[in-house]
């Protein structure tokens, strides 16, 4: 596993670059070609919160922990990214791709940009990212994999883009332009 790492707010150090590359290598057991993590390691208030972006063929794994040790938090990083991964397997197994194998998930060609940018204190975060027709179902997986409240995808029915979200009550929630 290649692993880009970048510090914010923090010196990233050579052990913390050995310790981090040593616990992600946990992680290739899932995988049979080269895959690149992105990570961000800051601090806050005494606090050391690490983030992992994992891209698997379409799919883009991410977690995140916090923690008041930098090595706690890597460790707990790694079993999230290790539940998702199996999760994410398990879910293509029962859909009926049995067939379907990490080792055989072609490798990634990033299409995704993330720039930041501030704007008087308005705008901090800008991403940008390729649209790909896909199912509710399968925009619900992302957005779990994710870890986020809501998804914009192109919906494969309809061919418009739409924001699906989950709802307090537990379900979810799809806005479709009329």
């Amino acid at each position: 596993m290649r692993v880009i790492l970048s510090g914010k707010q923090i010196d990233v150090t050579e052990a913390m670059r050995n310790s981090i590359d040593t616990k992600l290598s946990r992680l290739d057991k899932y995988f049979n070609e080269e895959v690149t993590a992105k990570v961000t390691a800051s601090v806050f208030r005494n606090l050391h919160k690490i983030e992992v972006t994992l891209p698997v063929g379409k799919t883009v794994m991410r977690a995140e922990a916090v923690d008041t040790d930098l090595y706690n938090a890597t460790d707990i990083v790694v079993d999230k990214l290790g539940r998702q991964i199996r999760k994410h397997k398990t879910k293509l197994m029962d859909r009926g791709n049995d067939t379907i194998r990490f080792e055989n998930i072609e490798a990634y060609i990033p299409r995704e940009e993330e720039k930041e940018e501030e704007l008087h204190g308005k705008i901090v975060k800008r991403k940008r990212f390729g649209f790909r027709p896909m199912s509710e179902e399968e925009a619900i997986l992302q957005m779990e994999l994710l870890g986020h409240n809501f998804f914009v995808f192109t919906s494969a029915e309809t061919d418009a883009i739409t924001v699906i979200y989950k709802r307090k009550d537990g379900n979810y929630g799809i806005l479709e332009p009329e």
